[in-house]
C-alpha cells in the first residue's frame, strides 16, 4: 500500500502554478505546501501589526481558488502550513471560498503553536509542532488541513501516520517519513533546483529551466521513493536527494517533536530514471522539549553603496570612509553599529565603466530610526561634491527600515497546547510525546581508509570532486559537502577537516565550527555558529541566508589527486 505525497510550495512566493501542475501531472493522494520560514514568520508578524486579519499566506488562497475543484474531483487531500500566525483565520477563509465556489470540502486546522503572549517583546513566538495533529484531522475526514508553525516534515509525517495507522513510538517508520518530508519540503531543490552539478546535468540533456516539483511514494515501513511527475523538467538522482538531505541540518541526529531521525542510517539508491529509494532510516524518541522560534524587531538599519571607479580604489575608499566617520561622529544621534565592506568588482583596463568599478558598502544599525536615517543620508549627500573623483552612489539612503532578530528557545513539550480542530468543530488535544530522549551527538563514526598518498596532484577547485549545499538556521549556517564516489569520499573525509574548512573560508576562522561526518551519504556537514549574526532578517552579511556559502567553498582551490579529477 503506497501513499503518494507531493509538494507544491517550498516557500512563501514559490511558483504560483505549482499547485495546478501537481494536481494535473499525475496521481497523488496528498498534496502539501510549505510556506513558512524564519523570515516568513517575521513578515507575517509585521503584516499583522498593520492588519490583525493578515497573519496567513494569502497566495495559498489565490492558488486554491484556481484549483479547489480540481483537487476535489481527483480526491487529493491538501495539507499546508500556510496558516502562519492565524491557521483558524485561513481555515475560515478556505470555507468561505469553498462555499462561494459551491465545492463541498471539509476543512480542519491545527493550533496551539502560538506562544507569543508568553514571550513579551516578541513580534511572533511559535513552537514547532509535530504531525499528529494533522493526522487527527485527516482521520476524522478532513479534505484540507491548515496549520501554523509545524515542522516542515510534519506535513508528510501527519498524512503518513493517518494513512498507515502509525502511532507515537513507531520511531523507525516516523523517522522514514521525516526524511521523506525533509527532502520534499523545499520543492524543486530535490529535483535539480539550486544543484551544484547543474551544468553537468544540462550537458546530459536535462532541462533545468523549470524543474518539476517532487513527490514521495511512501510505504508502510517508512521507506519511500522520491520522484516527480512524468515529463516534468529537472532530475531526481542520488546527488539531488543527498544535497537536500544535507540542507539546513547538522549532525547525525535530526530532532523533531515526534521522533529523532538518524541521518547516519539513511541509505540511498537509484531506483530507475528520476527515482531514488530511501530506506534503512532508524528513529529514536524525540527530545523532551519543543523548539520555539521567536521573532522580534531589533531596531532599524540603513545602507549606502559608494561606487569607486578606475584608479586608486583603496585610497578613494579610505577617503570617503574617513569623511563619513567624521560626519557620523558629529551627528546628534550617531548610529550604534557601523560596518564597512569593500567589494572589489573592478578590473584593470576595463572596457565598460561598470567593470571598472568597485563597491564600498556602508551599513548602519540603531534602536533609534533617526540615527540611521537623517544622520546617514545627510552625511552621504553632503559629500557629493567634496569627496573622491567620480563620486556617486547606487541609490540615495532612505529613512531607515526596521530589521528583525530571530532567536530559538526551548520549552517542555507538555507546555504547548497542541490541538486538532476538526472540520465539525470538535477540538481534540494532541498529547505530548510520552517517551523522550535528551539530544546528544552520537559517537564519531569510523571514517574510510585514507586515499593513497604520493600520487600526482593538481591545484584545482574543491567543486570538481564534491558537491555542496548550504543554508541558515537562525544565526548559524550549515554547509553540507558530499562526494560522488567512494574514492573521492576517502580523500574528502581526511582532507576537509575543520582547520581546512576555516582556511578555505576565512570568514569562519574566529567562529565555532563543528564537523559532522555522515559516511552513509559520503558527506560532511559543517555547522558555523554566529556567521549570520542575529538571523536572516538582521541582514548581517552579504549573503544573509548563507545560500551560497557552499558554492564559495567549492570554488576554493586545494591540491587534489589527479586520479579524482
Amino acid at each position: 500500500m503506497t501513499l503518494r505525497i507531493g509538494n507544491a510550495s517550498g516557500f512563501y512566493g514559490d511558483r504560483f502554478d505549482a499547485l495546478r501542475e501537481m494536481l494535473t501531472g499525475g496521481e497523488l493522494d496528498v498534496l502539501t505546501g510549505d510556506y513558512l520560514a524564519e523570515l516568513t514568520m517575521l513578515i507575517l508578524g509585521r503584516d499583522r501589526l498593520k492588519d490583525p486579519g493578515s497573519g496567513y499566506a494569502r497566495t495559498f488562497l489565490r492558488q486554491l481558488e484556481d484549483c479547489l475543484g480540481l483537487a476535489h474531483e481527483r480526491g487529493v487531500r491538501i495539507v499546508t502550513n500556510a496558516g502562519g500566525l492565524d491557521p483558524a483565520g485561513l481555515a475560515d477563509a478556505v470555507r468561505q471560498l469553498a462555499d462561494r465556489l459551491g465545492i463541498p470540502v471539509r476543512v480542519a486546522h491545527v493550533e496551539g503553536d502560538d506562544l507569543t503572549a508568553a514571550h513579551p517583546g516578541s513580534l511572533a513566538a511559535h513552537a514547532y509542532l509535530g504531525g499528529f495533529g494533522i493526522a487527527e484531522c485527516l482521520r476524522a475526514g478532513a479534505d484540507i488541513v491548515v496549520t501554523g508553525r509545524v515542522t516542515d516534515a510534519a506535513l508528510v509525517t501527519g498524512p503518513a501516520a493517518a494513512h498507515f495507522g502509525w502511532r507515537p513510538g513507531e520511531y523507525d517508520r516516523l523517522a522514514g517519513a521525516v526524511v521523506a518530508g525533509h527532502v520534499l519540503e523545499c520543492g524543486t531543490q530535490a529535483t535539480g533546483g539550486n544543484y551544484a552539478f547543474f551544468a553537468e546535468a544540462g550537458a546530459d540533456g536535462r532541462d533545468l529551466r523549470r524543474p518539476g516539483f517532487p513527490l514521495a511514494e511512501l510505504h508502510e515501513d517508512g521507506s519511500c521513493v522520491i520522484t516527480k511527475h512524468p515529463g516534468t523538467g529537472g532530475l531526481v538522482d542520488v546527488g539531488t536527494v543527498t544535497a537536500q538531505l544535507l540542507y539546513e541540518t547538522g549532525g547525525a541526529r535530526y530532532a523533531g517533536p515526534d521522533v529523532t531521525a538518524r541521518l547516519d542510517t539513511v541509505r540511498l539508491s537509484q531506483d530507475g530514471p528520476d527515482r531514488v529509494r530511501i530506506e534503512g532510516v532508524r528513529g529514536e524518541a524525540p527530545p523532551p522539549t519543543l523548539k520555539v522560534g521567536r521573532n522580534r524587531l531589533g531596531g532599524f538599519r540603513n545602507e549606502v553603496v559608494f561606487v569607486l571607479t578606475g584608479l586608486d580604489i583603496e585610497a578613494k575608499a579610505a577617503l570617503v570612509r574617513e569623511q563619513m566617520t567624521d560626519a557620523l561622529a558629529l551627528a546628534a544621534t550617531a548610529p550604534a553599529q557601523v560596518r564597512w565592506e569593500l567589494v572589489r568588482t573592478d578590473r584593470p583596463d576595463a572596457d565598460t565603466e561598470e567593470t571598472a568599478s568597485a563597491l564600498l558598502r556602508l551599513v548602519v544599525r540603531d534602536r533609534d530610526q533617526e540615527a540611521v536615517g537623517r544622520a546617514l543620508s545627510g552625511a552621504a549627500v553632503e559629500l557629493a561634491l567634496a569627496s573622491y573623483p567620480g563620486f556617486h552612489v547606487l541609490a540615495p539612503p532612505g529613512k531607515g527600515a526596521p530589521y528583525g532578530v530571530f532567536e530559538d528557545v526551548y520549552v517542555p513539550q507538555g507546555e504547548v497546547p497542541h490541538l486538532a480542530v476538526l472540520h465539525d468543530g470538535r477540538r481534540i488535544p494532541v498529547p505530548p510525546a510520552q517517551d523522550t530522549l535528551v539530544l546528544q551527538d552520537p559517537p564519531a563514526p569510523p571514517l574510510p581508509e585514507p586515499y593513497p598518498a604520493g600520487g600526482p596532484t593538481r591545484r584545482a577547485p574543491l567543486g570538481l570532486v564534491a558537491g555542496a549545499r548550504s543554508g541558515d538556521k537562525g544565526g548559524n549556517a550549515n554547509v553540507g559537502v558530499w562526494a560522488r564516489s567512494e574514492e573521492a569520499w576517502r580523500w574528502l573525509a581526511h582532507t576537509l577537516t575543520v582547520d581546512t574548512f576555516r582556511r578555505l573560508l576565512p570568514e569562519t576562522r574566529q567562529l565555532p565550527v563543528t564537523r559532522h561526518p555522515l559516511p552513509g551519504l559520503r558527506a560532511l556537514n559543517f555547522t558555523v555558529e554566529g556567521v549570520l549574526g542575529e538571523g536572516v532578517a538582521a541582514q548581517h552579511r552579504f549573503d544573509p541566508q548563507a545560500k551560497a556559502l557552499g558554492e564559495w567553498l567549492r570554488s576554493r582551490h586545494l591540491d587534489i589527486p589527479e586520479a579524482l579529477l
